[in-house]
């Protein structure tokens, strides 16, 4: 009896341990048991499907930019051809606007009364009488221009303001100029800047043909480089190049304003560099003609023109020309 109970007593503490290591492990499982790998798995699934949105909004951004870079494109050209429209009819403005202006102003008393450029009285030189021998020639002016110059030098004002205004009457000018030189050694073109029609004659002179005369008015019609409004680069530049004690040569200016600083420093700069010559003359002579366009335009800027008119009355009473204002671009 007593070996019995010693079994059973042995069996029922092994039996307890094992069920309290079961009841443990039991026990750790229900702490230890959780739903985060389940979370996290659900997480990177719904960033899966946020990143598919976005990549599709992308595509779709991207359609949208090419498409919208196309229509600006277009839209470039279409300016790019409005602006070109916009240079064309603002050049017809300006060209119906000048004619609009000359037909306000009132008829001149005495239109051209000298028929242009009276000038100081010349000898003529025996190589000019050769070249005017065959015309009927009693006095050494024709309209009241002498004919004894065997070069001339035309120095124009290219600005826009004469260029929009008194361009076909200042080409009216140049062609009556050249039609009372039947006959010259040379002929040159320059702008007030001292900039040349033909650089291939860059300090050479232009040889005096029908040809060339003609090729001379064609180019002059769309001469329209750039141009300060101030004759005295060119008049200098006219000097300084051409300048020669053996030869007889006039400088025609055709202008409308001056917008230099001092009149009376370009008076002696000029007097400092066409010298006299033996026989006391100065041998370039200066004439001018100058146009009303400041005048017409408006009263704040008609003081550049008046120092124009001042500037060439100087110019040619101190060298042997004749300064001549137009009050109106009629012929």
């Amino acid at each position: 009896m007593r070996k019995r109970r010693e079994m059973s007593e042995f069996t029922l503490s092994f039996l307890d341990v094992i069920c309290c290591g079961f009841g443990a492990v039991i026990l750790l499982l229900m702490i230890t048991k959780t739903v985060q790998p389940q979370i996290i798995e659900a997480s990177t699934v719904n960033l899966e499907g946020l990143v598919a949105d976005l990549q599709e909004q992308l595509f779709e951004i991207r359609g949208e930019t090419r498409f919208l870079n196309r229509d600006l494109n277009a839209r470039k050209e279409q300016l790019s051809e409005y602006k070109e429209r916009i240079a064309i009819l603002r050049g017809q403005l300006a060209s119906t606007k000048s004619r609009y202006d000359s037909l306000q102003v009132e008829t001149s008393t005495n239109s051209i009364i000298t028929e242009q450029l009276a000038i100081a009285r010349q000898s003529l030189t025996e190589e000019q009488k050769r070249l005017m021998a065959g015309l009927e020639v009693t006095s050494n002016l024709i309209g009241g221009i002498p004919v004894d110059s065997e070069y001339i030098i035309f120095v124009i004002d290219t600005s826009g303001s004469m260029f929009s205004y008194a361009w076909d009457r200042m080409m009216q000018e140049i062609d009556a100029t050249l039609n009372i030189y039947p006959n010259v050694k040379g002929i040159q073109i320059m702008n007030d800047m001292g900039n040349y029609m033909f650089s291939r004659y860059r300090g050479k002179w232009i040889p005096d043909t029908d040809g060339r005369r003609r090729v001379i008015m064609q180019n002059l019609r769309n001469w329209n480089v750039f141009s300060n409004s101030s004759p005295v680069e060119g008049i200098t530049a006219a000097i300084n190049t051409f300048y020669d004690p053996d030869k007889k040569i006039s400088i025609y200016v055709f202008g409308d304003e001056f917008t230099g600083d001092s009149i009376g420093q370009v008076v002696d700069t000029v007097e400092r560099l066409n010298r006299e010559a033996s026989d006391g003359q100065r041998r370039v002579r200066i004439h001018a003609v100058g146009f009303p366009v400041q005048f017409i335009r408006a009263a704040n800027l008609q003081t550049t023109g008046i120092r124009f008119a001042a500037l060439m009355r100087e110019l040619t009473y101190r060298n042997g020309g004749t300064f001549v204002g137009l009050n109106d671009f009629r012929p």
